[in-house]
């Protein structure tokens, strides 16, 4: 599916990027202006280490199109101190604050945390609650506790999220779709071997579909192996638009749409 021709970008969303990280500290501004360029109107900074939050604000107030989120990551959480609800309500006073999280549970690399990262998790969906602000989940390596988690507390009282570069399996993808949540489609979902997750996203409703790059990570081909850039949205969205049958500009207006409706905060 090809991109639109140069000078003729089509307006899109990069749902997730982490713009404060180092990786980014020599052209900050420049690669902002890239994604513009391309299209990329709006992005999601996410701060992943609540003590990080004071960085990641400023450059959302820096930047007209760029909006945050904050919450710990759990990889982390096991070396931060736990967050409280109340201090993740206090952050969606700010007028840029969009989301909760990331949070999750991750038994890849830090299976050893596993409490303590489903303490921090509920504590996060009850920020979502209280906020009304959109859940952004981070999952690996534990679908089984993520679907049991994320359905007991929505029959808690209801939040929405988004499980953030999806890449688990269809049971996961299919509990989410149930309780109404978004699946978000990164560079992963280009990769040449990721014929069986293009396959979960197309079997998903397309009123369900964002894309994202969680830059620096994940760059879609041609980009794979370097260092991954809001701007390169653009290439996981044209495989988006050939997983649902449509062309680029369609696939990136409705996402945007999607977006609309989830991070109504930061609506266009």
């Amino acid at each position: 599916m090809p991109l639109p021709e140069a000078g003729k970008a089509v307006p899109i969303v990069d749902s997730h990027c982490h713009l404060d990280f180092e990786n980014f500290d020599e052209d900050r501004d420049a690669l902002i202006a890239r994604a513009n360029a391309a299209g990329v109107t709006r992005m999601v900074t996410i701060c992943t280490k609540l003590r990080e939050e004071p960085a990641v604000r400023a450059i959302a107030e820096a930047h007209e199109g760029v909006f945050y989120a904050a919450g710990t990551h759990p990889m982390s959480v096991a070396d931060e101190p736990m967050v409280s609800v109340e201090e993740l309500v206090a952050l969606a006073d700010h007028p840029k604050f969009v989301g909760i999280g990331e949070t999750g549970l991750d038994y890849h690399y830090t299976a050893e945390s596993a409490a303590v990262q489903q303490e921090s998790l509920r504590i996060h969906i009850e920020a979502a609650r209280r906020t009304g602000l959109p859940l952004i989940i981070h999952a690996r390596d534990a679908d089984e506790d993520m679907a049991r988690i994320l359905t007991e507390e929505h029959r808690a009282g209801a939040y929405d999220c988004v499980m953030h570069c999806f890449s688990s399996g269809a049971g996961l993808a299919q509990a989410a779709l149930e309780l109404g949540f978004y699946l978000s489609m990164s560079g992963i979902a280009a990769f040449p071997r990721s014929a069986e997750l293009r396959e979960i996203f197309a079997a998903a409703p397309l009123d369900r579909i964002l894309v994202e790059t969680d830059a620096p990570y994940l760059a879609p081909p041609p980009h794979r192996g370097k260092r991954n850039e809001p701007a390169f949205v653009t290439r996981t969205a044209a495989k988006g638009a050939e997983v649902f049958g449509l062309d680029y500009a369609g696939f990136a207006a409705r996402t945007s749409e999607n977006f609309d409706r989830l991070f109504s905060k930061a609506a266009a």
